[in-house]
């Protein structure tokens, strides 16, 4: 059965670009952006790869560790790897799991019944530290992720995680959230003493809270 949003994620052992790896052990209390590959040597997948390591300072500045996933093994991987720092300019600097048995992509119920029996679909998954699934997105092959969208995503539910809002559609970083429908008034004032705009009563907006709060 796929994972869905809040299923817990399971954990695996399985070797990787950099050894053995048990999910749950790598992922410590990290949130994590983990990324399946239907195999090495791909051209959009290329590209993807290199646009996840130059967005390691974006992720550490979330505590978000990486992890891509691909069906070839560890040779191929680094091999690729290669590839990936020549043409992207920016080396392989997270670890990518050599699931030649396919066990991980069984587990996830990744393994693409409509376009082969071996290769992998392209999805995604966001697993908070509690090893919960926040986030799935699957892709086509022909079209390239967006990662701006996995970084807004992951910071708006850092943010609803620590305040009782939620984020409107298109919200950025800075943009007004909207307080949950479930706060009462007495409570949505003791919260947020300088009040809110109230377009219906079910939709009411505040500016962002700031992080330290």
């Amino acid at each position: 059965m796929s994972l869905k949003i809040l299923d817990t994620f399971p954990d695996f052992t399985q070797e990787s670009t950099q050894g053995p790896l048990n999910f749950y052990d790598w992922a410590g209390d990290s949130w994590v952006v983990l990324f399946s590959h239907p195999k090495d040597f791909t051209p959009v997948c290329t590209t993807e790869l290199g646009a996840v390591a130059k967005l390691k300072p974006e992720f550490d500045k979330r505590n978000v560790k990486a992890i891509g996933l691909s069906v070839d093994a560890v040779a191929q991987h680094l091999a690729w790897a290669g590839d990936i720092e020549r043409t992207q300019g920016a080396a392989l600097n997270f670890p990518l799991i050599a699931d030649v048995d396919r066990r991980v992509a069984t587990l996830l119920d990744l393994i693409h019944p409509n376009a082969s029996d071996t290769n992998t679909v392209r999805s995604v998954f966001v697993v908070d530290p509690a090893k919960r699934v926040r986030l799935t997105l699957t892709y086509p092959a022909s079209t390239g992720r967006n990662f701006d969208e996995l970084l807004r995503t992951i910071d708006s539910l850092q943010l609803t995680d620590a305040h009782k809002v939620a984020t409107p559609a298109d919200w950025r970083q800075g943009d007004d959230v909207i307080l949950l429908p479930s706060l009462g008034a007495d409570e949505a004032k003791a919260l947020f003493p300088a009040g809110w705009t109230e377009h219906t009563p079910y939709l009411r907006t505040v500016p962002q809270p700031e992080a330290a709060d």
